[in-house]
């Protein structure tokens, strides 16, 4: 059993948590195509059995999502999952937002959350944070495409919708923003609306699936990626599936292979020289 479940993760459950519940159905081992926060909610692609050699794929695609942010709080998570102080600044208005907002378009230097997992020394930065360490991180670039805010709900809250590159946290973004503005402010919810191919509109609550469903709900993983393909004759398809090269008039890139019209992997051209890639069949 091989493919792609578009879970739609509930908020406060571990994206581990989720990823078991699949295993468990398809009696198959699997992992998630980029982790969700625990309190974020949304969409997380489930790679099933082979399909989850495809995780450099779509590590980075493009992601979108809809988030509050909180002003006039912090939190030393950025979240507010965290040890939250209150009264902290001053509530900026939605006209005040949303003109510094083209400023975060683009490439933009962004330094990652102290809990975060990311690797300081051998460590997660979470593990220090918790043991109270003293530690900073440095800023990476990440891309953000497109940035939207909406009137608030509540007196110091905005809705955000993001559309961003893989990578971003958009917790540091809240914080961000605040500070461009003077102030403070924390994320107090997040939707994952999009993960590459996969939308919150086709997903699925891993509490609905059952042993019986489950099959229906598994994606292709053919139909997912946005590549070429190449149906070798008999003689190169040999070469090919035995881990030889073959010289190719194709451009250079990444294209989908199959053998005998069965989807195998992926092959890569390079220079003129075809070589197979992955195999997930």
């Amino acid at each position: 059993m091989t493919g792609f479940i578009n879970v739609n993760k509930a908020s406060g459950a571990s994206s581990a948590k989720e990823v078991a519940a699949i295993k468990r159905l398809t009696k198959t081992p699997c992992g998630h195509m980029g982790t969700l926060d625990p309190m974020a909610s949304g969409v997380l692609p489930v790679a099933i059995g082979n399909a989850a050699r495809l995780f450099d794929y779509f590590l980075d695609k493009r992601k979108k999502y809809f988030a509050t942010f909180r002003f006039g709080t912090d939190s030393d998570t950025l979240d507010s999952t965290g040890n939250v102080l209150e009264n902290v600044g001053r509530i900026p208005t939605k006209q005040e937002i949303a003109e510094i907002l083209p400023q975060f378009l683009g490439a933009v230097a962004q330094v990652p959350p102290r809990y975060s997992a990311k690797n300081v020394s051998g460590k997660r930065g979470y593990e220090l944070a918790r043991a109270g360490v003293d530690f900073s991180l440095p800023p990476k670039t990440v891309k953000i495409y497109a940035l939207k805010v909406f009137d608030n709900k509540l007196a110091d809250c905005y809705d955000f919708e993001i559309d961003c590159g893989g990578g971003t946290y958009i917790r540091s973004l809240a914080r961000d923003i605040a500070q461009r503005l003077g102030t403070r402010a924390i994320m107090s919810s997040l939707v994952r609306t999009q993960s590459g191919p996969f939308l919150i509109e086709n997903a699925v609550k891993s509490e609905d699936l059952t042993e019986n469903n489950i099959k229906n709900r598994i994606i292709p993983t053919e139909s997912l990626l946005p590549f070429d393909s190449i149906y070798p004759d008999e003689k190169t398809g040999f070469k090919l599936f035995n881990g030889l090269t073959v010289n190719c008039e194709k451009p250079d890139g990444i294209y989908k292979i199959y053998k005998n019209s069965v989807f195998y992997g992926l092959a890569e051209v390079k220079q003129s020289i075809l070589k197979v890639r992955i195999k997930l069949c």
